[in-house]
């Protein structure tokens, strides 16, 4: 096919404004005309030319190693290839029109072997549409993801080309989610700050009004309170687009995943805690809480269970806080599953939050899917719940809505897991305790699995964790108790001179204050018979006692 390079002037007429062309005067100086470069490219499927053309080049040098390159790239697909002609045909064309850098042989030719894209016109944006849209997975986990892509990838990196995404990108967008964040607790603090002051203004007095009316106008204006992004959602965002890297990978789209290069900041999971004495009262006194999952002792849990003893949803809170079922398990479990006669239930199924639209779901993963053992009172409660909500199916009659679950909301529908949260943290503000939420109340059962000296693989089994190195990671903490008796047995193993000798004048002490204390019970006459004793023994051998 043609092609050339050729000089061009852009010098105008200045009175009719079209260039010169050949006929300007300084055509033949050395560094006046740019050159320009054009090459035939085979045509349209309907016959149309087309061709590659460029210009602005300083030399003719240059010039002929670009149309060199040209005709290399239309070079690599085969005679009898017209699909592969056509590609190539029709990169060159957007890489014209767009003015855009001349792509690399070797990586063309890898790309048109492996049946990728010649050129990277994709953008992050793009991609992640068609990733979500071929997804398919749970509803929530679709959320989830479209919550990242939404507020987070698409914002920052959306306009950007998928095949030129670097790490520093993602490195400068977890920047700005930092240098954000440092924002909204400004923003938060400056409206707190506002609306406590706005509190403090009288509400008589033309002055008082005015002032009222002013502040709340201030207020008006200023961002609404906001959460931030804390490290675990910053976590997930860098999650979410590693996977979405990973299939364009896969795709053969692109050949490199920068967000498995990117450094964040790590995650430090809070640990549970126990509400010891110390704690409660510190909170009593400041109203924080150690840790954000704490955990109640076992008399608190009793505490709990007897003040909620008439809850409607009693069955529920004891199920949970002696088995250890999600929130979404227990307000899942269908009675199909649950047999009383041989003490157990069968795990199955949840309900889960879209938003707050709620929706079955089978457990998330393999090991939520298990078999949970029941002890002989929690299947008196459950029971006793089951003839209760025979009667309530009698009460209500036709209206009754038959779900077949365990726990239900009074006419039989399904219990919405966020209402059920929030239930629980009202009656636990009533009944006084220290608070904790209610997943921490499952936090608590394996907890006093754990002190019980039950088999760490039949916690972990009980819980549904898919390995037992999940639960020695999560429940750290033990009751008091426990390990004051664990310090102890850990102590007696170590033969120490100094405890030997503690203990010998312990003992000592002890037989001392045991012989005091019998002569203080005889009124002294223990006293008066031993001295009298050696008076005598020193008068039988002829010596006169001393007074």
């Amino acid at each position: 096919m043609k092609g050339s390079t050729y000089r061009r002037c852009s010098c105008r007429d200045p009175k009719t404004g079209k260039e010169l062309g050949t006929s300007c005067p300084k055509r033949n100086s050395r560094n006046h005309c740019t050159y320009s470069i054009r090459q035939e490219l085979p045509p349209r499927e309907d016959g149309s030319r087309r061709s590659f053309a460029r210009g602005g080049y300083g030399s003719r040098k240059a010039a002929q190693a670009d149309l060199d390159q040209v005709r290399a790239l239309l070079g690599l697909a085969e005679s009898d290839d017209p699909e592969g002609t056509e590609l190539i045909a029709a990169m060159l064309t957007e890489v014209s029109s767009e003015k855009a850098p001349l792509p690399d042989v070797e990586e063309t030719r890898r790309r048109l072997n492996a049946g990728q894209d010649l050129i990277g016109s994709l953008t992050v944006s793009e991609w992640l549409d068609r990733w979500l849209a071929g997804k398919r997975i749970r509803k929530s986990g679709i959320s989830r993801y479209e919550t990242d892509v939404r507020v987070h990838l698409r914002p920052r990196l959306g306009h950007r080309r998928l095949d030129r995404l670097r790490v520093s990108h993602l490195s400068e967008m977890f920047t700005d989610i930092r240098d954000a964040n440092v924002q909204i607790l400004e923003d938060n603090a400056q409206r707190r700050a506002a609306i406590a002051e706005l509190a403090t203004i009288p509400w008589k007095g033309a002055e008082h009004r005015a002032r009222r009316k002013a502040m709340k106008a201030a207020i008006d204006e200023m961002p609404p309170f906001r959460r931030i992004t804390g490290p675990a959602t910053r976590l997930h965002v860098k999650a979410t687009l590693r996977a979405a890297l990973n299939d364009a990978i896969g795709q053969q789209i692109i050949i490199f995943n920068p967000a498995a290069h990117v450094e964040i900041d790590p995650v430090r999971k809070p640990k549970a805690l126990v509400w010891t004495d110390e704690r409660v009262a510190k909170w009593e006194q400041t109203g924080e809480k150690p840790s954000p999952v704490m955990v109640w002792t076992p008399k608190q849990t009793g505490a709990f269970l007897d003040f909620v003893a008439e809850d409607r949803l009693y069955a529920m809170w004891h199920l949970i806080a002696f088995r250890g079922l999600r929130r979404g398990e227990a307000c899942g479990q269908p009675w199909s599953e649950t047999n009383l006669d041989t003490h157990s239930l069968t795990v199955s199924s949840q309900l889960v939050q879209d938003g707050w639209e709620v929706e079955a779901s089978d457990p998330k993963t393999d090991s939520g899917y298990r078999v949970v053992a029941l002890d002989d009172d929690t299947v008196s409660v459950l029971k006793r719940h089951r003839e209760r909500q025979e009667a309530n199916r009698a009460e209500w009659g036709s209206a009754w809505v038959e779900t077949g679950h365990v726990f239900t909301q009074e006419d039989g529908s399904w219990l919405h897991p966020g209402k059920v949260t929030d239930l629980f943290e009202r009656l636990v503000a009533a009944s006084g305790l220290p608070p904790i939420r209610l997943h921490d109340l499952r936090h608590g059962a394996a907890t006093l699995m754990l002190a019980a000296d039950i088999d760490i693989k039949i916690v972990s089994d009980t819980l549904g964790h898919s390995d037992t190195r999940i639960t020695r990671d999560i429940y750290q903490s033990v009751l008091p108790q426990v390990g004051k008796s664990a310090a102890e047995a850990t102590a007696k193993l170590v033969p120490l001179q100094r405890k030997a000798e503690a203990e010998k004048a312990a003992r000592k002490a002890a037989k001392k204050a045991k012989a005091d204390k019998t002569r203080k019970g005889d009124g002294g006459k223990s006293k008066d018979k031993a001295k009298a004793q050696a008076k005598a023994k020193k008068k039988a051998k002829g010596r006169k006692p001393e007074e």
